[in-house]
């Protein structure tokens, strides 16, 4: 899934500034895969497996305005730290949770909310506040809530939680994906030269 994604972005990054301009049709389309394709293909292996792709692809283009702003402004680099800083931090939290003898599946509920949380204060922020102070305190937020529900899907599909190998990767992927997202943002303010 890391492959469709890595080919989404390299195959619309001419296309950077089209994407900005659709930005939130691809924002639906992912989510209409997300909430709608993967169910509905739940229990058909090889459509569920398609739209996993399809959703990877997806999330793999509508990073391409925030990849072509990094790469414009010369911190090309920053993209490759903050994926192998992501690889890491995700591998490390990941055996954490695999090898821990605490229970962390009472965590879904709060994670959840906190969840509601964030994308309330972020749309209020986008829309209303535009706030840079208050867009670092949401994105290390996310990087830290994502940090937590990588600990908690690990230990879920350790124990069996999950009715489909592409149910369990599409967790664990947007888990990824949101870190890194979060990783490349913090990054991109704190590592420039200015």
């Amino acid at each position: 899934s890391m492959i469709a994604a890595a080919a989404g972005a390299y195959a619309t990054m001419p296309y950077a500034e089209t994407i900005m301009q659709f930005k939130w049709i691809i924002f639906g389309a992912e989510l209409l895969i997300l909430f709608f394709g993967l169910s509905m293909s739940r229990g058909k292996p090889g459509l569920n497996l398609a739209m996993l792709f399809l959703f990877t692809f997806l999330t793999g283009v509508s990073l391409v305005p925030l990849l072509a702003s990094l790469i414009g402004m010369g911190q090309g680099a920053m993209i490759g730290n903050a994926f192998l800083m992501t690889s890491v931090l995700f591998g490390a939290l990941s055996m954490f949770a695999i090898n821990s003898r605490s229970d962390f599946s009472s965590w879904g509920k709060p994670l959840f909310i906190t969840l509601i949380v964030v994308i309330i204060a972020s749309l209020v922020n986008y829309f209303l506040l535009q706030s840079p102070i208050m867009h670092i305190v949401i994105t290390a937020g996310i990087l830290i809530l994502f940090s937590f529900f990588t600990i908690y899907d690990t230990q879920n599909i350790a124990n069996g939680a999950y009715d489909s190998p592409v149910d369990a990767a599409v967790s664990l992927y947007i888990d990824f994906l949101n870190m890194f997202t979060a990783m490349l943002q913090l990054l991109g303010i704190f590592g420039g030269d200015d």
